[in-house]
């Protein structure tokens, strides 16, 4: 059973070098009231795990233009100069993997698997460095899990057993990233009584859910 908190209050669990699973893809489906509770809290030093760095003012580019992110695994961003400028300058250290791949080693962490083979990469500066396997013929790099302190996640509804469902494309990485957190905290516009969400539509058990905040949306509704 969740735990029902503020934003304010999930940004104050998280701590300095704490590594987040944030979901979303261009701020689609990112949990923008936890990130503004976070930019407000202040915390340095954090490592984020995402598919895209968003915009400098949506999503998690507010966190890098508050100067609070400190490390990133991420595959795209060029929609947001501010990360590129504080990657050139090495303030940010980036590791640039492609998207599948970087879903995939979220999921591993999430499912308690040591890590994923995938071609993707093979014979490019991708491989530098990695384990190489040889399958009927065929080479795989071998991808590490990528753990997270904590899956920051964005949902449409919950009901009270915590499990949740999306909106349209806003689903996007949600899914995964709410399995990668040890800790997952979900934003919803709404939390329901049991029995009102189709089960047909849950995507995300209540298992994986530790707490739950209202948008602000809902919260100023």
């Amino acid at each position: 059973m969740f735990k029902q908190i503020t934003a304010a209050e999930a940004a104050a669990m998280i701590k300095p070098h704490s590594r987040l699973a944030i979901s979303g893809f261009l701020a689609v489906g990112a949990p923008e009231g936890i990130i503004d509770a976070l930019v407000e809290a202040g915390t340095k030093d954090l490592h984020m795990i995402v598919i895209a760095s968003d915009w400098e003012n949506r999503g998690v580019g507010k966190l890098v233009v508050s100067h609070q992110i400190k490390s990133a695994q991420v595959s795209h961003t060029g929609t947001n100069r501010e990360i590129q400028s504080q990657m050139n300058s090495g303030e940010i250290s980036v590791e640039l993997i492609p998207q599948g791949t970087l879903m995939e080693r979220c999921r591993a962490f999430g499912m308690g698997l040591g890590g994923i083979l995938t071609p993707t990469g093979v014979g490019t500066v991708v491989e530098e460095g990695k384990q190489v396997i040889n399958l009927d013929g065929k080479d795989y790099i071998l991808e590490p899990a990528i753990p997270s302190d904590f899956a920051l996640i964005r949902a449409w509804k919950a009901d009270r057993s915590g499990n949740l469902i999306y909106r349209k494309t806003a689903r996007n990485s949600n899914p995964i990233m709410a399995m990668a957190g040890k800790i997952t905290i979900a934003e919803v516009d709404e939390i329901v009584e049991i029995g009102e969400l189709d089960p047909e539509q849950v995507v995300t058990p209540g298992v994986f859910v530790n707490y739950i905040c209202l948008s602000k949306e809902a919260s100023n509704g």
